[in-house]
């Protein structure tokens, strides 16, 4: 079946399981199939929660499945159990982004998996698959990692088409799937405006042991700050819907006020080439990193940083920023986005404008360092990768721990 193992000989692979799963309910393995797409190498929070929750699927005694878009076929087993690679087109302009565009191909992956649930982080291009589920009587979760009207309204659609493009694609959504999973409050309301019954919350996790404030090194944040008072880090990939301009806005306000500060950038993008030319046309202080694939690194850097940038507006979690503050690292985040109910009182919110920015990150650092940098912590610890998998478990309908035969 185009060159990827079926169900009945994947055995052999490390967390497959034997004699099929259990109806829902009975606490038995149950296999996971997860579909992905605008999934890379070098993506950023996307990855992350697909890796950790496979990985929380797997410990409690699950057989998760990952099917991805890639450049070439691929079938692997790993820390987050069997990944599957199937080529998938480039979507221009995105900086490298692909999808699984062969309907036909992934309907055959799929019946030969035979998953006994199927979870979709794509409410775009892979929707069709939830009709699919339903045919084959296979409980579904579509997981709404962005909203659909807050991505239209940064592409620059007016916010009322964008509301009532959003409401349409919703409910055809919602009618699809068995559940719909949100990961805030806020990425919930745009269902509950459309009435929207089959909902529920699962929030995202952070890895609280590599993250952690004690990795703040003075000769590390001296080398980057390069003997001004401020350093700002932007974790994010450089793209339209995630605003990276906002951050070089809000670096030139506080500059022109006196303020010594300077941005690293650590992400990569489609936007990049623009952002580095306006940094050197204005003479900004800017240090582009590119993508930071040493996640103990990046680490490294959000513990040494003053202040973290996330001027998205259309983020529904923001796992970057989360991790900056289990780094110890207050956040300033855009109050469009989802980012002010997880940040809390671990940083501020801003309007989108370049003044606002630049006021939040003056009214955090006007806190004493130790009381903002433990309070960063403190809010990060309330999101663990345990809970998180577990409230997807949750969804599932699935066990949360391997049961121990009788």
């Amino acid at each position: 079946m185009d060159g990827v193992r079926t169900r009945a000989d994947a055995g052999s692979a490390p967390g497959a399981r034997a004699g099929g799963a259990g109806p829902p309910g009975t606490g038995r393995p149950l296999r996971i199939v997860r579909l992905a797409n605008f999934v890379t190498p070098t993506s950023g929070g996307l990855r992350t929660a697909l890796d950790q929750l496979g990985r929380g699927y797997r410990a409690a005694g699950h057989d998760p499945v990952l099917v991805v878009p890639g450049e070439a076929a691929g079938d692997e087993v790993t820390a987050q159990g069997r990944v599957i690679t199937l080529p998938g087109p480039v979507v221009p302009g995105t900086g490298g982004y692909r999808v699984l565009a062969d309907r036909g191909r992934l309907r055959r992956v799929l019946e030969g998996l035979a998953p006994d649930r199927l979870e979709v982080s794509d409410r775009t291009t892979l929707r069709w698959t939830g009709e699919w589920a339903r045919r084959a009587r296979v409980p579904s979760v579509m997981v709404s990692h962005e909203t659909a009207d807050g991505v239209l309204r940064t592409w620059g659609v007016p916010e009322a088409a964008a509301s009532r493009a959003a409401d349409r694609l919703n409910r055809r959504t919602a009618w699809a799937y068995s559940r719909i999973v949100c990961t805030t409050e806020w990425a919930e309301r745009e269902f509950v405006r459309i009435g929207a019954r089959n909902v529920v919350r699962a929030p995202l996790g952070v890895d609280l042991d590599r993250c952690r404030p004690g990795r703040r090194s003075a000769v590390l944040r001296a080398r980057y700050a390069a003997g001004e008072r401020v350093l700002l880090v932007l974790c994010s990939r450089l793209s339209v819907e995630k605003r990276p301009g906002t951050a070089l806005d809000a670096l030139a306000e506080l500059r022109a006020q006196g303020g010594r500060a300077v941005l690293v950038v650590a992400g990569d993008g489609p936007l990049r080439r623009a952002l580095e030319r306006r940094a050197r046309e204005q003479r900004l202080p800017v240090r582009f990193l590119g993508h930071v694939a040493d996640r103990e690194a990046l680490a490294d850097l959000q513990a040494a940083a003053d202040v973290c940038l996330a001027p998205g507006p259309a983020e529904t979690f923001g796992l970057s920023a989360l991790e900056a503050l289990a780094c110890g690292t207050p956040v300033v985040c855009s109050a469009s986005s989802a980012l002010p109910e997880v940040v809390a009182d671990a940083g501020a919110c801003a309007a989108d404008e370049p003044a606002a920015f630049a006021r939040a990150v003056r009214t955090v650092l006007t806190l004493p360092e130790a009381p903002r940098r433990a309070t960063a912590r403190a809010r990060a610890e309330l999101f663990s990768w345990d809970r998180a998998t577990a409230a997807f478990l949750a969804a599932h309908d699935a066990a949360t721990r391997q049961e121990t035969p009788r």
